[in-house]
């Protein structure tokens, strides 16, 4: 067995030196130094890769008693729910792509939370516009949507799992009773959101009489958890979605500050998790597939890989700033059709075919060019849309999240990015797990300039996401690489980066995971500091673009599959992040 614990601390290390220019503006290498450094974890049999030691463990466990990748990502995620609280949990929900080895299948699970079905849609108008107006719209019972991940995982565990239901629960179970340390990621994290306490579970959990955070190595156990995961082990899904937790959820959204939530029992009751078809696109001969609407990354991520195809990246290298500009303009043009035309495609019409039409990409790439940028991308109009028919809707999206890819003994793959939005999403917490915010993804206003928002509030409607659950494939349709991301709307650079460094740049998973992050969402080009990528920031300036150099919160986890079957994991070296195998 081999094991690679990846510390949240590696993250602050700099890179020593500096670097001159080649005359093309390449940045001259250097030898790899701190997280850089860091080798693959490799396995022959099965792999997890994930954001806390504790959920890799379990999984592992489950993969060793023989479960599937499902079976062992439902393991981790509630362990996940215990240990990394203010990043997922079954009050939130969760995007799911599965890959049937034998039956050469791929496919999406939707567990996105709805919007209730008597929500106002003017509910957030007043609170548009400011910052702090939209924190108080984060912290509102009317930011709580209907939780989708437990129904998706049992959908999931019912089509693909090996073990019985309420063995995948065990872990968790046992861990919350018992309690585990504290973490330092977790411990800074409630230093920045006191206001967590206001919550009394909350409160007696994570914080000490003197009102502060319990001190990293404190244990905390989390019975209210146990005793919930204990009901929905027994009762299924339903467990969750009727009865008193469903009344506790409800009574929860109707108090506390800012506006009350519109969420009823009926609501709950009626949540369904969908099976959709993945998205997929070609990329130097490799298939590339996602999730689609109401998720924006698969999209996004495979037509800003598309608009870069015809350039030569892998020449100039990993590190050369011509090839940032040209991957940031390519993100510029992608995230400026995202931000129009991509929705629940349950309430909207979404033109994912005319997006990832080989032509619209080739037209569209014509915009990506060596000169000077000029102000923001505009989006296109892709084949089968009117011109016009939508406005071009802004939603920001908080990084706060958790991803994990997993192979198992048969080769079948889950990559789950999981989510309940804000860092402790809501602050609303019952039985022992916090709610979700995810209804501030929608837009707050319906229309701009007279054009409806594709992503404006609707009751039963899902908000858009950036969540990039991503698998890709390579000759034959053999599974190469499993990779995914939190990280707010910055998901989909994160994971376009990630698949050329690894197709592009022969880069293996952990160096092109633990690489300094580069990346547009259409305003101008954003380094991530104390990197090698912030060194660039001189030489794209003088290429004409808008930089900012800044710190990013991603928590990449992936598993490359080398031709001769050895599994290669990476684990993102800015979180508290493992891979383990055998």
């Amino acid at each position: 067995m081999v094991r690679g614990i990846l510390s949240s601390g590696i993250a602050a290390l700099l890179l020593l030196g500096s670097a001159a220019a080649h005359a093309q503006g390449r940045i001259d290498p250097e030898p790899a130094t701190g997280r850089d450094a860091r080798a693959p974890v490799k396995s022959k049999r099965f792999m997890a890769a994930a954001a806390n030691p504790h959920a890799v463990r379990a999984a592992v466990t489950i993969l060793k008693s023989g479960g599937s990748a499902v079976d062992a990502a439902i393991a981790a995620q509630l362990v996940l729910n215990l240990v990394e609280p203010q990043s997922s949990g079954i009050g939130g929900g969760a995007f799911l792509l599965h890959w049937d080895a034998a039956k050469r299948k791929l496919t999406s699970y939707d567990g996105r939370e709805t919007a209730p079905k008597a929500i106002n849609p003017r509910v957030f108008y007043k609170l548009a516009g400011s910052r702090r107006g939209f924190m108080r719209a984060v912290g509102s019972g009317a930011s709580v949507g209907v939780p989708g991940l437990v129904r998706m995982l049992e959908m999931a565990h019912k089509r693909h799992g090996k073990l019985p239901w309420a063995r995948l629960f065990q872990p968790a179970i046992k861990l919350a009773g018992r309690g585990f340390p504290m973490s330092r990621r977790l411990h800074i994290l409630l230093t920045y959101y006191p206001a967590l306490a206001r919550n009394d579970e909350a409160r007696e959990l994570y914080f000490a009489l003197d009102g502060r955070p319990k001190l990293p190595g404190r244990i905390i156990a989390n019975r209210a958890l146990a005793r919930t995961l204990k009901r929905i082990a027994r009762g299924g899904a339903s467990a969750f979605y009727e009865g008193a937790i469903a009344r506790d959820i409800v009574a929860a959204t109707r108090t506390g500050a800012g506006p009350p939530g519109a969420m009823t029992l009926a609501d709950l009751s009626g949540y369904r998790a969908r099976a959709r078809a993945p998205v997929c696109g070609r990329y130097r001969g490799y298939k590339v597939c996602g999730m689609g609407p109401p998720s924006s990354g698969g999209t996004t991520v495979i037509q800003m890989l598309g608009l870069v195809e015809r350039f030569d990246l892998r020449g100039p290298g990993p590190w050369s700033p011509r090839a940032w500009h040209l991957l940031g303009q390519a993100g510029a043009l992608s995230f400026a059709d995202r931000n129009r035309y991509l929705a629940d495609p349950d309430f909207v019409a979404v033109p994912v075919a005319g997006l990832l039409d080989r032509s619209y990409i080739a037209q569209r790439s014509t915009g990506i060019t060596g000169v000077p940028v000029e102000g923001r991308a505009k989006p296109g109009t892709p084949p089968g849309v009117r011109a016009g028919t939508f406005g071009d809707g802004i939603s920001p999206e908080l990084p706060a999240t958790s991803h994990l890819s997993i192979v198992d003994a048969a080769g079948n793959a889950v990559a789950m990015t999981t989510s309940i939005e804000h860092a402790f999403g809501s602050r609303r917490m019952v039985h022992g797990f916090l709610l979700n915010n995810q209804l501030t993804d929608f837009s707050f206003r319906g229309a701009r300039g007279g054009r409806q928002l594709a992503n404006r509030i609707e009751g039963g409607k899902r908000p858009r996401s950036s969540m990039a659950p991503t698998m890709v494939f390579g000759a034959g349709g053999k599974l190469v690489l499993v990779i995914g991301s939190p990280g707010g709307s910055r998901i989909i650079g994160y994971v376009a980066q990630r698949i050329v460094a690894v197709l592009d740049w022969r880069m293996d998973v952990q160096s092109a995971i633990a690489m300094g992050h580069a990346l547009s969402r259409n305003n101008g080009i954003e380094l991530e500091r104390r990197t090698r990528a912030a060194r660039m920031a001189g030489a794209l300036r003088q290429l004409g673009n808008k930089v900012q150099v800044g710190d990013m919160n991603s928590g990449l986890h992936g598993i490359q599959i080398l031709p001769d079957g050895t599994l290669l994991g990476g684990a993102d070296p800015r979180r508290e992040g493992m891979v383990d195998g055998e």
